[in-house]
């Protein structure tokens, strides 16, 4: 005899895709399909999520120095503006290189907004992550860290947040005491996570002659490391003109000894002598803008000499994001 089957359960009604909510990857899908939402609309939202966007602060004011702030600078803060103005009870919103405790986002007792920039981001696009964080950060109370979620792909990007026309200027700090307005009265949490990021910075300054270089200091030599916009191939070509032109150096002692390949920007990287200061970096900066400038437009071939310095170049290039 045939079993009989079991009665099921009239299937709830089905949302369009455009109304089904993010919830947990384990949770019942809220299209109703009776779905885990891994199963279902969550396979959609997840590959939306972990896309990489290889360059995610593009289209922002000051997209060098986003870069730069996310993976070579220790301690810096920036004042951020809002589109559409700061909230009620939000005094200011500042970004940071990183908070204690490698929270992504506190709002302090009075209001005020800290968004960490160099914290682990759950999606391949951190514009957006940092958008979800910031936006939660604006209403949560006062004297809380803003935890890391699993964020909306369809949620706004930085981009969609702050303001296009307002300035992205850097303050480069030699320890993280921005973290507290009275380091000595914060909690013990807190001061040990201060005094652990204070030992383990690397004193850095930005120079004023040239944008997004970044000069800092090491126990056996000193680095500049210059965060550019132009697209690779043109930049590699022009530095490999320069290169073999024997004119890519800073000065005496210096040498261009390849670039870092962060966020969709090249960086090219120089080693200075362990006595060459900031100060003194910038007259020659400055004077390789000029050259770089002049280089850049060089649309000839390359010759087989600045072809083999390219290949130097090239090979080492490191990617860090």
């Amino acid at each position: 005899m045939a079993k009989k089957r079991p009665q099921t359960k009239a299937a709830a009604p089905q949302l369009k895709d455009g109304e089904v909510p993010v919830v947990g990857a384990r949770e019942p899908c809220p299209c109703g399909s009776g779905r885990r939402y891994k199963a279902c609309h969550g396979r959609a939202a997840s590959h939306a999520v972990t896309e990489l966007v290889q360059r995610p602060f593009e289209g922002l004011t000051g997209e060098c120095d986003w870069v730069a702030l996310r993976e070579l600078v220790p301690a810096a803060t920036v004042e951020l503006t809002l589109k559409d103005g700061l909230p009620e009870g939000v005094p200011s919103v500042t970004l940071a290189t990183v908070l204690p405790m490698a929270w992504p986002a506190l709002r302090r007792d009075d209001g005020s907004v800290l968004l960490g920039l160099q914290n682990d981001t759950p999606s391949g696009d951190i514009s957006r992550d940092l958008a979800d964080t910031l936006t939660r950060a604006l209403t949560a109370e006062p004297g809380t860290p803003v935890a890391a979620q699993r964020v909306d792909p369809q949620g706004p990007r930085l981009q969609d947040l702050l303001d296009p026309a307002a300035a992205f200027e850097p303050a480069v700090h030699s320890g993280f005491e921005f973290w507290v307005p009275d380091s000595e009265n914060a909690t013990p949490e807190v001061s040990a996570s201060l005094e652990r990021a204070n030992a383990a910075a690397i004193p850095t300054v930005r120079l004023k002659s040239v944008d997004s270089s970044y000069w800092c200091e090491t126990p056996e030599k000193n680095h500049l490391r210059w965060v550019m916009p132009h697209p690779e191939e043109r930049l590699l070509d022009a530095l490999a003109r320069l290169h073999a032109a024997g004119t890519s150096s800073l000065g005496e002692g210096t040498r261009l000894v390849g670039s870092f390949r962060a966020h969709g920007l090249t960086v090219p990287v120089w080693d200075l002598p362990s006595a060459m200061t900031a100060e003194e970096c910038e007259k020659p900066a400055a004077a390789f803008a000029e050259r770089l400038t002049a280089a850049l437009a060089d649309e000839s071939p390359l010759t087989p000499e600045e072809r083999r310095a390219r290949g130097g170049l090239t090979n080492r290039q490191v990617t860090l994001s």
